[in-house]
């Protein structure tokens, strides 16, 4: 059964399931020049200078979230109508690092001296601008990117939230963001890196020179997602990038044909060596038209945790992947 075909049920019986030793290897056709072309072309595209810092629901209403964004210490909270606001997470006073401090009816009280910001420019603190879609939660660095700014991200078309579950992993590893995604621009290793996740992974089209490619100049892959034993979940999903720091999965083909995975690679600064360090932060946002699937949206709060845990699995190996890479490039040893 192809994995474009959905039957009465969502899981399927292996009928011939292939040991992980006896499956067809990839590597001649994860060829390097292949990644590195969809890399250089996913660097080229504009971000408009906008960063994931992350999830909307990390955000309560009486502290802010902070982040090092590029070596910027960011600060990121909710006005007293609810507006996000951000700005730098350095009070300019005596420099208190205001993720530290309190919200109250939506002004942040620097908890060192007492200054109130509310969101507008006080003593020489200048906000940033800032986006909800509601799952995550971004700011403009315009001195970091260096780009033509955007009045707001290219946030990646989703299923629509009141009808999917949602949930954001988020992740740091000792790379750069290309190392992520490079890391998301290499589906061969799917069924060999992950076999607990994936099996039956095969790459039908690829961007570039070397392929027609899809989906404005995607990756399509067959693969099914396992579940136990020999049921698996088998579906078509094709991989692109739409800017420097970001690739999408998205299902065009089965079970939860719509639902999508964003990776995000944010840069953060450097670690007391002097590497730098990258966080990850990756929205699943999943629907289904199934009757059953209103189930799943409400046990939604339970099931987040689940798809986290998930997502945490995967990504230990796929930042393993991602920082050796960074090694191998640091130390002029990376054969790609």
């Amino acid at each position: 059964m192809t994995a474009g075909r959905r039957g009465r049920f969502p899981l399927r019986l292996r009928r011939n399931p292939v040991a992980w030793t006896h499956q067809r290897p990839t590597w001649r056709e994860a060829r390097p020049a292949v990644i590195a072309g969809a890399l250089k072309r996913a660097q080229a595209r504009p971000s408009g200078n906008w960063y994931v810092v992350g999830a909307t629901a990390d955000l309560p209403r009486d502290r802010p979230l902070a982040r090092t964004v590029a070596g910027r210490e960011v600060v990121v909270w909710r006005d007293r109508v609810g507006r996000l606001v951000a700005g730098p997470g350095s009070c300019p006073h005596l420099g208190a690092p205001l993720g530290d401090s309190p919200v109250r009816c939506g002004t942040l009280i620097c908890h060192w001296h007492g200054l109130a910001l509310d969101g507008g420019p006080a003593a020489g603190w200048e906000p940033l601008p800032a986006h909800d879609d509601g799952v995550l939660v971004w700011v403009r660095l315009d001195d970091a990117g260096g780009e033509t700014p955007r009045e707001a991200p290219a946030v990646p078309a989703r299923p629509a939230l009141s009808g999917a579950v949602h949930a954001v992993y988020t992740g740091i590893g000792v790379c750069e963001p290309e190392d992520v995604v490079a890391n998301r621009l290499d589906p061969w290793h799917g069924a060999w890196f992950h076999p607990y996740s994936f099996v039956d992974l095969t790459v039908l089209d690829v961007p570039g020179p070397d392929g027609g490619g899809v989906d404005g100049d995607g990756f399509a892959v067959d693969v099914s997602f396992k579940v136990a034993g020999r049921l698996v979940v088998p579906v078509r999903a094709v991989f692109t990038a739409p800017g420097p720091r970001t690739v999408v999965m998205r299902i065009v083909e089965g079970e939860g044909e719509g639902s999508v995975v964003e990776t995000h690679a944010t840069p953060l600064g450097p670690d007391d060596r002097g590497r730098p360090r990258t966080a990850v932060i990756e929205a699943v946002v999943a629907a289904s038209d199934r009757r059953g699937f209103a189930v799943a949206r409400a046990l939604a709060p339970a099931l987040r945790p689940l798809v986290r845990a998930a997502a945490g699995r995967l990504w230990r190996d796929d930042l393993a992947y991602a920082e050796r890479r960074w090694l191998l490039r640091s130390t002029g040893r990376f054969p790609g």
